[in-house]
C-alpha cells in the first residue's frame, strides 16, 4: 500500500506536469519570508496561496508517515519519519529539476518531511492500539 500510495504521489508531482523550463528556488524558507512580508508578494501567487501550498505540502507525505509505521508493524522513531520523508521529497524535486517540470525548492523538502513526519507519530499510535488488540 506504501508503494502504491508513493507511485502515485510520484506520477501527480512529477509524471502529470508538463515540461517547461528549468526553475529552483534555493532560498532556505522563502515561502515563509514571502508570507510574513506584510505588502505580500509580488508575483503569481499571493501569501494565501503560498500558505495553502506549504500546507499541502505537509499534507502530501502525511499519508505515507501513517503508511510507514503501520508497514513496519512496530513504532518508528519521529526522526525515522522524518528521514523517510525527506529523500522521497528529495527524489521528487531532483526529477521535477531534471525533467523540468516544476518547481525545485527546498522549502517543499522541508514541508514534505514534517508531514511524513508527523504521520510517522500519528501511524505510531495506530500501531499501539493494534498491537494492543492482539495481546
Amino acid at each position: 500500500m506504501l508503494l502504491i500510495y508513493l507511485i502515485l504521489v510520484f506520477g501527480t508531482t512529477v509524471l502529470t506536469r508538463k515540461p517547461g523550463r528549468r526553475r529552483f528556488q534555493l532560498e532556505l524558507f522563502w515561502s515563509w519570508k514571502e508570507i510574513l512580508k506584510p505588502e505580500g508578494r509580488t508575483g503569481s501567487v499571493t501569501r494565501g496561496g503560498l500558505l495553502l501550498e506549504n500546507l499541502l505540502n505537509i499534507a502530501l507525505l502525511f499519508p505515507a508517515g501513517i503508511l510507514l509505521a503501520t508497514v513496519w508493524g512496530r513504532r518508528l522513531r519521529w526522526y525515522q519519519g522524518l528521514i523517510f520523508g525527506l529523500a522521497v521529497s528529495m527524489v521528487i524535486e531532483f526529477f521535477q529539476l531534471v525533467l523540468c517540470r516544476g518547481l525545485f525548492e527546498f522549502d517543499d523538502i522541508i514541508h514534505n518531511g514534517l508531514g511524513c513526519m508527523i504521520g510517522t507519530l500519528m501511524g505510531n499510535l495506530a500501531v499501539k492500539k493494534t498491537s494492543g488488540l492482539s495481546r
